[in-house]
């Protein structure tokens, strides 16, 4: 039953707001490549040739993962480890995704040894919303807006990494640069930068005037071990599973008040490789100082002309499958930093070193600002989020506040 309460908001029970529907299940043995997300318990988790749901659509985790809510825009297929809203009735769909937020699914899940969200006592469970789709959109607006900017700047830093990361392969894998000067081609460099370059290759097919070399002509291993007794609640942690694969932009992390072992300590601006499976593919640049789990290797370049060239190597596929093929350990298999120290580079005359730095730093100064950012607005978006969907707060203020923190 609804019921009108102060400041123009319904008290109802979820199932009067929302209808949640268990998603589909999909073997992997049944699926197939396609352009449709299909939206397990953490997210996306693989994409198929064909939608269950038309989008925009909210999800969030049945069993597995508990409490995380995903909204979709496009068409898309929700597995059975989750739960997705079938009808909004009449609500606003982005609205929806920021209320689910705040709902506590340990309370409804079924008291197993994998406990999972029981969806009819999750529809049970007591509410209250704005009164009009006019007020839930304005709630919407000002918490989505936070979440846009942090998308802009997150597909920002994916622009820049794959800008950094081809710039490193023409000069440094394909020496694109000297095969063109060998060929004649027009110059596709500022001239400053196109006249850094030699126009051969020697007898080793290695431009001319640069030696071979290993990794650890680059860089150096960091060993600062940290004892939890050391080490203050506030100090930022980072495990593996903080680590994204495939990215250099490090955005997670929490606090060491859980720590029980020992760790290795980093400071801003090293590169963390994750040695535990190396074939996940997780390297990123530390944003701030702290500890990390002793599954990461702490690098940092010998010089500060080497950042860029350091970081760009550790990042790309190629390394990734040297240190995997060159693992030790069959079912959790782990590299070291003596195996990652010998993979074959070759070193540049320092003009190009420098060239490459002084290209590449920027782009590493915006990453790591970026990240700073979407930190603020994370947190800005996590403590409006409740306020507004408890009535605590309105909209105006909400975005005073906003405006206040910017």
């Amino acid at each position: 039953m609804k019921s009108l309460i102060m400041g123009d908001w319904l008290q109802l029970n979820l199932g009067d707001f929302i209808e949640l529907k268990r998603g589909y299940d999909l073997p992997k043995k049944s699926r197939s490549s396609g352009p449709v997300p299909l939206i397990s318990s953490s997210g996306v988790s693989d994409y198929v040739p064909e939608p269950k749901v038309a989008g925009p659509g909210v999800v969030t985790g049945r069993c597995g993962t508990i409490g995380e809510v995903f909204y979709i825009e496009e068409d898309f297929w929700p597995l059975n480890t989750t739960l997705y809203v079938k009808d909004f009735k009449g609500n606003d769909p982005r609205f929806v995704s920021y209320f689910l937020r705040g709902i506590d699914y340990f309370s409804y899940s079924d008291k197993a040894a994998v406990p999972g969200v029981n969806r009819n006592h999750l529809h049970q469970a007591p509410i209250q919303v704005p009164a009009t789709v006019e007020e839930q959109r304005k709630i919407a607006s000002v918490l989505s807006a936070l979440d846009d900017k942090i998308e802009l700047n997150r597909r920002m830093n994916e622009t820049l990494e794959a800008q950094a990361r081809a710039l490193f392969r023409d000069w440094f894998v394909d020496f694109g640069p000297v095969k063109a000067k060998m060929a004649g081609d027009t110059p596709y460099l500022a001239p400053d930068l196109w006249s850094l370059f030699p126009n051969r290759l020697d007898d080793d097919g290695m431009p001319e005037g640069w030696h071979p070399a290993t990794l650890d002509t680059f860089a150096t291993c960091r060993n600062r071990k940290a004892n939890p007794d050391e080490v203050d609640d506030g100090t930022a942690y980072i495990g593996l599973e903080h680590m994204p694969r495939r990215s250099i932009a490090l955005s997670e992390w929490e606090g060491a008040e859980k720590v029980t072992s020992a760790k290795s300590r980093f400071r801003r601006r090293e590169i963390l490789f994750g040695k535990l499976r190396p074939y996940f593919h997780k390297v990123g640049i530390a944003p701030i100082d702290g500890i990390c789990s002793t599954d990461i290797v702490v690098l940092a370049p010998k010089k500060q002309r080497l950042e860029a060239l350091t970081l760009a190597c550790v990042s790309t596929d190629e390394f990734v499958a040297f240190t995997d093929q060159s693992s030790t350990g069959t079912k959790m298999p782990r590299t070291s930093w003596k195996i990652m120290r010998t993979y074959p580079m070759v070193k540049p005359s320092d003009t190009i070193a420098d060239a490459f730095q002084s290209i590449c730093e920027p782009m590493i100064d915006r990453i790591l600002a970026n990240i700073e950012e979407n930190q603020t607005l994370a947190q800005t978006r996590d403590l409006l989020l409740p306020k507004l969907m408890s009535d605590e707060i309105r909209v105006s203020e909400a975005e005073r506040q906003i405006e206040e923190a910017r």
